[in-house]
């Protein structure tokens, strides 16, 4: 009896261990997320990052949410079963898998707007470099890419402002704080106090300088494209293995007997352990479903 549990607790270990050992070897993303809770990343409602989803032809169909839906259930009654052979326990964790889809939907939803808004930066920081190298003046420059109707909304809605409150007060100053504040971004950051240092400063190798803010602005944007390809990759890896843990209850049945599983799991500290299993190897398993989508290029 106390070998079956004993191997029952390695089980869970195992898959401790290897969770922090993939997190710190690959992207560190548990310790980004222990201890915060998921509203603190999430800056933008689901009302908001959904509709740009559709826009942007990423949200599912009905249909596709229907077969999700089934193979959430399926799957996590299946698994359920196998662990408990009960089952009101599949029912259990069948409603909890499904109750689980909004939360992925605004996970997927949420990576397509940050990318989305990730490439309207790129735009945004490129093309006010490039009016400014014919203008010499910020302001004029963000008309210069409000007018060229190269970006979208939210970012023109936001240049409007900067421009706005640039007249009314007469510097650039506040319009540059909100612009910081909005976009978390440190290419902004660094072209914003660029300028600042031009207007009020001045620099005679101006064109120099931002030549080299175009060419960073360039190596972001490859480091963030290869990070996507990384993070994919892994991302199948992580989710592949992640579910193939559920499975190493056979394993037990296997190495005890299937008689013997039946008494084992009869005894509630047995239980316990089997439900911490799967809630500790689900528990990563959505950690690192979460830091697939974080926000892209951000810090």
């Amino acid at each position: 009896m106390y070998i079956e549990v004993l191997v029952i607790a390695i089980i869970i270990a195992f898959v401790i261990l290897y969770r922090k050992n993939t997190g710190d070897n690959s992207y560190k993303f548990i310790a980004k997320t222990v201890g915060n809770t998921y509203e603190k990343y999430a800056p933008y409602s689901f009302k908001v990052v959904r509709e740009k989803a559709k826009e942007l032809g990423q949200e599912y169909t009905t249909r596709q949410y229907v077969i999700q839906i089934a193979i959430f259930g399926i799957g996590a009654a299946f698994v359920a079963y196998l662990y408990f052979y009960s089952i009101i326990w599949s029912i259990v964790y069948a409603c909890l898998a499904i109750v689980a889809i909004p939360y992925l939907t605004y996970m997927r939803c949420k990576k397509a707007y940050s990318e989305f808004i990730f490439e309207q930066i790129q735009v945004y920081t490129t093309n006010v470099i490039m009016e400014f190298n014919t203008t010499q003046s910020f302001v004029k420059a963000l008309e210069g890419v409000r007018d060229s109707q190269v970006l979208e909304e939210p970012l023109l809605s936001d240049v409007k402002e900067m421009i706005q409150m640039s007249y009314e007060n007469g510097t650039i100053d506040e319009a540059i704080r909100f612009m910081n504040e909005k976009y978390d971004y440190y290419v902004i950051k660094n072209m914003h106090q660029l300028f600042l240092q031009i207007t009020k400063e001045g620099s005679k190798d101006s064109g120099e300088a931002l030549e080299g803010m175009l060419q960073d602005i360039d190596m972001l944007v490859e480091s963030v494209y290869r990070d996507r390809i990384d993070r994919t990759t892994f991302y199948k890896q992580f989710c592949t293995f992640g579910v193939a843990l559920y499975l190493l209850v056979l394993l037990v049945q296997l190495l005890l007997g299937n008689d013997s599983y039946l008494q084992l799991i009869e005894q509630w500290y047995v239980l316990i352990l089997l439900h911490g299993v799967i809630l500790i190897n689900t528990y990563f398993l959505l950690s690192g479903i979460k830091y697939y989508h974080e926000d892209v290029g951000a810090e």
